[in-house]
């Protein structure tokens, strides 16, 4: 390290001690613990500079040192060096920008895919919903945000980019090729199981779903349909502003989701008995691949007792980010409000219970029918995904039992 560097480390060192020191004098605030953190973040960075085997690249130290304090918010809140956010924002100002379709999160320290978009590139190369990716285009995922992981796997459409997939019971990772697209919006599936029973598959809730399922509502009702499931099992796109649309077409009354933080003011959304379209029983099935606006949702269902929600505790990713940029071009994506359910608990942390738990197939070797000896971090890990809607997939038969028992009435 050059002279000039290390000057430059003892004068950053000095600077965060002497503000975290005038700070305390001057009372600027009635809690000590972010000025004790800077003082050993300025005592650590000294210790590196003198004792550390190797003259430290410290531009490298310091982005890990940010990269990991991001990291250990939430898995939702990342850091973005100036090149990486330099790329990002060319990215999001490119109305054509190839995406893979796959919904990511965190868990054991790496990147994992929490549910598929269908027909998009990741179902087209075989990803599935709980693989996980242990590098993207080269880069380990062990020291890598949920943030950079969507950067690395967002470009060009056609263009390429290589994934390393551990898959469930096998010890080495696949190295998969994914391909790219502009995403087309997707298409609910919609099934009768008999003449009375409507399935609505949701793949995702982007903006309009609301209005296209209320369509569908209608005219399933003049069709004779008396009963109607939606499916959110590997749903996790889309605004938390069309999950709480979609619940007013079924809740008459009740709190539909709270979203509050720090510095966001609470903001509660409440049914509208104007807005409801669907009176008859419903019932809405998730497990570990529903996540973000569709947990809204399904929450929604569970606080207004609308309908039962069958399977299994959904992923927890329902939060608000907002992007904020640094002086030396870098740039925060930082979670700054949560969405709670009825009971005051934030899904980010929870999930969402169903209101019947039922385990998916895959679980069945894994876990015994005893949620006591399920940790909460087995269940939210995520399965394989919905299966063909069939009577042997246990969530949808679930389903389907709950809504012909001739207790089931319409709300």
């Amino acid at each position: 390290m050059s002279r000039a560097a290390r000057i430059g480390i003892v004068v950053v060192s000095v600077v965060i001690f002497c503000y975290a020191g005038l700070g305390h004098v001057l009372g600027r605030t009635s809690d000590d613990k972010a000025y004790k953190s800077l003082t050993v973040y300025g005592e650590v960075l000294q210790k590196i500079q003198q004792d550390y085997v190797d003259d430290p690249n410290m531009r490298v130290v310091t982005a890990g040192a940010l990269h990991g304090l991001l990291e250990s918010l939430d898995t939702q809140s990342s850091y973005l060096a100036p090149r990486e956010y330099d790329e990002y924002k060319k990215k999001l100002q490119n109305p054509s920008i190839g995406e893979t379709g796959l919904t990511l999160g965190k868990r054991y320290g790496y990147v994992i895919v929490i549910s598929v978009l269908p027909d998009g590139p990741g179902t087209k190369a075989g990803i599935r919903s709980g693989d996980i990716f242990e590098s993207i285009a080269g880069f380990t995922t062990r020291d890598m945000s949920v943030g950079q992981a969507l950067n690395l796997l967002t470009g060009q459409p056609g263009s390429g980019v290589k994934v390393a997939v551990i898959r469930r019971g096998k010890a080495t990772p696949d190295e998969v090729d994914l391909v790219r697209e502009k995403l087309a919006p997707s298409k609910i599936i919609a099934v009768k199981a008999d003449p009375d029973v409507l399935t609505l598959r949701l793949p995702s809730l982007d903006p309009g779903r609301a209005d296209e399922i209320r369509a569908r509502l209608l005219e399933a009702e003049k069709q004779g349909v008396h009963r109607v499931i939606l499916d959110l099992r590997e749903c996790g796109r889309g605004p938390v502003s069309e999950a709480i649309a979609t619940a007013r077409l079924f809740a008459p009354s009740g709190t539909l989701s709270t979203l509050r933080g720090q510095t966001v003011s609470t903001q509660t959304q409440s049914a509208d008995p104007g807005k409801v379209v669907w009176r008859s029983p419903v019932s809405v099935l998730i497990d570990a691949t529903t996540s973000g606006a569709a947990e809204v949702l399904a929450s929604a269902i569970v606080s207004t007792h609308r309908g039962d929600v069958v399977g299994e505790r959904t992923f927890g990713l329902a939060s608000e980010q907002k992007l904020i940029t640094l002086d030396d071009g870098s740039a925060l994506i930082l979670t700054v409000a949560n969405y709670y359910n009825a009971g005051g608990k934030s899904i980010l942390d929870e999930g969402v219970l169903p209101t019947e738990v039922v385990r998916a197939t895959a679980f069945d070797d894994a876990a015994s029918d005893d949620d006591s000896t399920v940790t909460p971090d087995t269940r939210k890990e995520p399965s394989l995904g919905p299966r063909p809607l069939s009577p042997e997939d246990p969530i949808y038969r679930k389903a389907l039992e709950l809504l012909k028992s001739p207790a089931k009435k319409a709300a």
